[in-house]
């Protein structure tokens, strides 16, 4: 097993940057306009998106602003004691002494704006990529903005509301709400599948507790996956992990599954939960964990659960276009590795400093993790395992997606 170097020598080796050559992948709006695909990189703690190129060296193309209403939010805040209080625990605990100004973004169809989530001002904002005024808000129900997820035909966005345990189904181009449902405990992830006719949520439950022995995951919450009508918003099936965790002899392991993606036939899916470095393969059809995957610990990592932050171990994964391999992000382990989808064999363990989040670069060639502990993104290989490119962004990157904007777009105007 390769050496896992600890967080601090991480952050030194985020200095080397490898440049690889790649085209520009190019598009089309509806209307002719010429579109250019990109990778947006949400800053969370100093709200600002950078985008950079979507494959190849990841080189920095510009960065937008999401919170240019800052001021008129803050007012509001301060005015109202019980949004202030939300506000300050948000920043003092989700937020390890933080504000948190951007969660998850998608841009719309005509790669004319980018709609962002923003937790600690508990709305969904569309920001025009041009001039970067607000389009529109629309605030979540309660005092929490988290992931979103966009529908296939890039229309609709979800977006969980973690505090009023709901999640909202927006117009993209309008902010109208669409629909709604409920879920469990702290709604996080939402994955629309692929022909659009689901919505499937994971709650997580309350993450920001100390109370993190197994014997106290009962204080956790009510913590399982909604599965709705991507049309009606009905609920058509839920699945509580607990019962699939306690059949193969895991009581002690946490049933909050965090981030999860799905093999391209949608038949099986892989999901990380709460505390655990590696994830498990569920089987949609027979409804069970069929199997599980360990990876290494960092030495350098304590195992003391309440040091781990958010109660994420490891949080982050995705999955080459062919389904061939897997991408972990180990978040409290300082690496991210790229793992053979047979075989569940690891390959090199690559050092990368609080790596928060992992996505799949537009050619499909590579893994891109955010590196929130080195403020940087990187790019590993799927056939190698290896990194090949990292930029610079943002303090605190998070959630890295891809998206569209003009051909010919640079930076709005400060």
């Amino acid at each position: 097993m390769p050496a896992i170097r600890p967080r601090h020598l991480c952050a030194l080796a985020a200095a080397v940057v490898l440049t690889v050559t790649a085209p520009v992948t190019a598009a089309s709006a509806a209307d002719g306009t010429a579109l250019r695909e990109v990778l947006f990189v949400g800053n969370n703690w100093d709200g600002t998106a950078d985008v950079i190129k979507s494959s190849g060296d990841l080189a920095k193309i510009g960065r937008i602003n999401v919170v240019p209403d800052k001021d008129a939010r803050m007012a509001e805040i301060n005015a109202d004691p019980i949004k202030w209080i939300y506000f300050m625990a948000i920043r003092n605990s989700v937020g390890e002494g933080h504000d948190q100004f951007v969660d998850d973004m998608y841009s719309t169809p005509d790669g004319k704006s980018v709609v962002v989530s923003r937790p600690s001002f508990a709305d969904v904002v569309s920001i025009d990529l041009a001039t970067g005024k607000i389009n529109w808000r629309f605030k979540v129900s309660g005092y929490r903005a988290d992931h979103m997820a966009v529908s296939p035909d890039g229309t609709r966005v979800a977006v969980s509301a973690s505090t009023a345990n709901t999640v909202h189904v927006l117009n993209i181009n309008t902010g109208q709400q669409l629909g709604s449902f409920a879920t469990g405990d702290k709604p996080h992830e939402n994955i629309f599948t692929k022909d659009g006719k689901y919505i499937w949520n994971m709650a997580i439950g309350d993450v920001n507790t100390d109370s993190d022995a197994p014997w106290l995951d009962w204080t956790k919450g009510d913590r399982h996956i909604t599965v709705v009508d991507a049309t009606t918003y009905k609920q058509v099936r839920t699945i509580d992990m607990r019962d699939k965790l306690d059949a193969i002899g895991l009581k002690d392991y946490s049933d909050a599954v965090r981030p999860a993606v799905f093999s391209p036939d949608e038949s099986k899916l892989y999901f990380q939960v709460s505390f655990f470095n590696g994830f498990f393969e569920y089987d949609v059809a027979t409804d069970r964990i069929t199997r599980t995957k360990t990876l290494p610990k960092n030495p350098a990592t304590s195992d003391d659960r309440t040091t781990m932050v958010n109660d994420s171990r490891h949080h982050g994964i995705s999955m080459s276009p062919d389904g061939s391999k897997l991408c972990v992000a180990g978040t409290m382990d300082d690496y991210a590795t790229v793992v053979n989808r047979t075989t569940l064999q690891e390959g090199p363990l690559v050092p990368a400093s609080k790596p928060y989040w992992a996505t799949v670069s537009g050619d499909g060639k590579s893994c891109v993790i955010s590196e929130s502990g080195a403020d940087q993104v990187t790019a590993i290989d799927f056939a190698t395992g290896q990194k090949t490119a990292s930029v610079a962004v943002g303090d605190h990157p998070q959630r890295v997606r891809l998206g569209h904007v003009a051909a010919n777009w640079t930076s709005p105007a400060s």
